[in-house]
């Protein structure tokens, strides 16, 4: 009822047309029944009298019909099917009242009413027909592409605003598409909202629409999936703004339109961060980022930099990734103090020197191998980088009396069955431990996959389709869970600053998604369907891989924290002496190149080999 007053309200004008057209539509009956000529003062004074009667009816009916609805630019074959029942109930209601009020029609010629019907659907079509031809005659004389904005809040306002400010005569704005009924038949700038985006068909088979426009940064992953799905069927260019985590200005241009990527599929509610606390934690302190110039660091780095940090080392190994993110930096923080050092974080003389020189007061540890096939193969690599990198680092961060030590952990160290997630479950082990002993807040944060992430599965799979396809997929079942870079970046640093010495926070990563599902999405957002364009072809799990990844272990029972998107997990105790002296054995291994590593990984890890054993079983049966 409330739904139905509120777009009466804002359908008053076309309700007005329709009260002055039903009175003279009955007039009209009445001078069409005396052939043109005077109407006799008896039946006249009928008519009058009858009229209360005839415009309330109608009225009534028209609304519970819902014929006020209708957008006349749009007005169509439904629209009049509408109208023509609608007249022909109203007909009807009027006969069957003034039977009853009216002595009976005494003086109400029958033929009034079917007169008066065929007058009122002219009325009420011809004016609607008249001005849809009058908005087409007018949008199909303007210059530029036909276009069609999703979305009537304050981003698609903006984008109009740009768009019809730098490119006057390319882009025809023809209207505005929205869900909200409280927006419809509203104006932006004068252009129309029309309708919700259901009436999409309908508007591009009318008008010729070359390209929509969607400005819904705020949409969750179902309405993006619907919106999405509705630009696929008509076949027509669609673009998209990036999310609310992305606009941080609230700025809103062209330029930032892009195709739709998989990220806005699998959409989930923006971070809402406490910056407060964040910059308080960080702000005029050296910090430090190893493997600044992967994934993961640059995008701590970018997000470092917009908390004022006083100075910001960057730390890889990679020298073109240093590099790249070193002068990305420059050009957007040019306030912000930066050093980038090329290094690894193996090498001890390195890692002491950099210590001394800028003794850091926070130190987040991104450097890591990560590509689990790959390094199944590499134990020696492996076992040097994750985990003695891991003590390296943690061992001196505790010895300069840093602040902060933030190890970025992965869901893969939860029951591993990988040789890289044994050595993250093994670099945890080794910082929950030094936190006991260490003035140092040792926290780690853990999560699973990074969408867009170098060499993750989204870029290959969109890599295959580019080449037509096949799509591999290792096994129909597999699933993973996944974040955006920007929110995984910014959960670490509301991690780090309310993190507690020695404690392990999980990321809450939603519903575990399909690996099968995710390569049809992406099939279908290149314009082509799974299994008829792109062949799909499973290839079976590989070594080290899990049909399906946890975030934490049964032992670890999570509590919840002050902020809904990050949990708590249990820590297991390790014995100390026991923590120490594997990753002594493993040093001396790795100094003499011995291969057994896997031993020493097991003992810490107990949990490794029994699921190495399980997943070899599920490979070979």
């Amino acid at each position: 009822m409330i739904k139905a007053l509120t777009t009466l309200v804002f359908r008053w004008r076309i309700v007005l047309h329709d009260l002055i057209v039903i009175p003279t539509a009955w007039i009209l009956a009445y001078w069409l029944r005396y052939n043109l000529e005077v109407i006799p003062d008896i039946f006249l004074q009928s008519a009058i009298y009858a009229l209360p009667v005839v415009i309330t009816v109608q009225t009534v009916v028209n609304l519970f019909m819902g014929v006020h609805r209708g957008e006349w630019r749009f007005v169509s074959l439904p629209d009049l099917s509408l109208i023509v029942r609608s007249v022909a109930i109203g007909t009807a209601a009027i006969a069957f009242t003034l039977f009853l009020v009216a002595d009976r029609l005494t003086f109400v010629p029958r033929s009034v009413f079917i007169l008066y019907a065929i007058v009122l659907l002219f009325l009420m079509v011809g004016s609607r027909l008249l001005y849809r031809l009058y908005k087409e005659r007018h949008f199909s004389t303007r210059s530029g592409r036909k276009v069609v904005i999703f979305g009537a809040g304050a981003a698609g306002e903006q984008l109009f605003r740009d768009l019809t400010r730098n490119h006057p005569n390319r882009y025809n704005i023809v209207a505005f598409l929205d869900d909200d009924p409280k927006k419809i038949g509203r104006q932006i700038h004068r252009v129309p909202i029309v309708a919700s985006p259901d009436v999409l068909q309908d508007l591009i088979y009318r008008w010729d629409i070359d390209l929509v426009l969607i400005a819904v940064p705020s949409a969750n992953e179902e309405q993006m999936q619907r919106l999405v799905s509705i630009c696929e069927s008509t076949g027509v260019e669609f673009r998209t703004l990036p999310g609310a985590h992305e606009l941080v200005s609230g700025r809103v241009q062209l330029a930032d339109l892009r195709e739709v990527r998989i990220d806005d599929l699998l959409g989930r509610d923006p971070v809402k961060l406490d910056w407060h606390r964040i910059k308080h934690s960080l702000c005029d302190k050296t910090v430090l980022v190893t493997g600044a110039g992967g994934s993961i660091g640059s995008e701590l780095c970018r997000q470092l930099a917009s908390v004022c940090s006083a100075h910001l080392v960057l730390f890889d190994q990679s020298e073109y990734n240093l590099y790249r993110i070193q002068e990305e930096l420059v050009e957007r923080f040019p306030d912000i103090k930066t050093t980038a050092i090329l290094g690894d974080v193996c090498d001890q003389a390195c890692t002491l020197n950099l210590f001394e020189r800028f003794t850091p007061s926070a130190v987040f540890h991104a450097a890591a191998y990560k590509h689990v096939p790959l390094l199944e193969g590499q134990v020696r690599e492996v076992v040097k980088n994750n985990a003695i990198g891991t003590r390296n680092i943690a061992d001196l961060a505790h010895r300069f009396q840093a602040e902060k030590f933030v190890l970025i952990s992965t869901d893969k160290a939860v029951n591993p069955s990988s040789l890289m997630g044994a050595c993250k479950r093994a670099a945890e082990i080794y910082c929950q431990q030094l936190a006991s002993q260490s003035d140092t807040k040792f926290i780690t944060v853990r999560f699973g996959n990074v969408l867009g992430s170098a060499g993750s599965v989204v870029p290959k799979f969109q890599k295959q389709i580019k080449k037509g396809g096949p799509v591999t997929v290792t096994h129909k079942e597999m699933t993973r869970y996944f974040m955006t870079i920007t929110e995984a970046t910014q959960l670490i640093l509301e991690a780090s600053a309310m993190g507690e010495d020695g404690r392990i926070y999980v990321l809450e990563m939603g519903q575990p998604v399909l690996i099968s599902e995710l390569a049809e999405k992406l099939i279908r957002l290149s314009g082509r369907e799974p299994d008829e364009d792109i062949k799909i072809i499973y290839t079976g799990l590989r070594k080290g891989e899990k049909l399906h990844e946890e975030l934490f272990h049964d032992e670890e029972s999570l509590t919840d924290t002050d902020y809904e998107k990050i949990q708590l997990a249990a820590t297991r105790y390790v014995e100390p002496e026991k923590v120490y002296k594997v990753f002594d054995r493993m040093q001396e291994k790795l100094d003499t190149f011995d291969d057994s590593l896997t031993l020493c990984l097991a003992e810490l890890v107990p949990e490794y080999q029994a699921q190495t054993q399980v997943s070899d079983a599920k490979r070979s049966a």
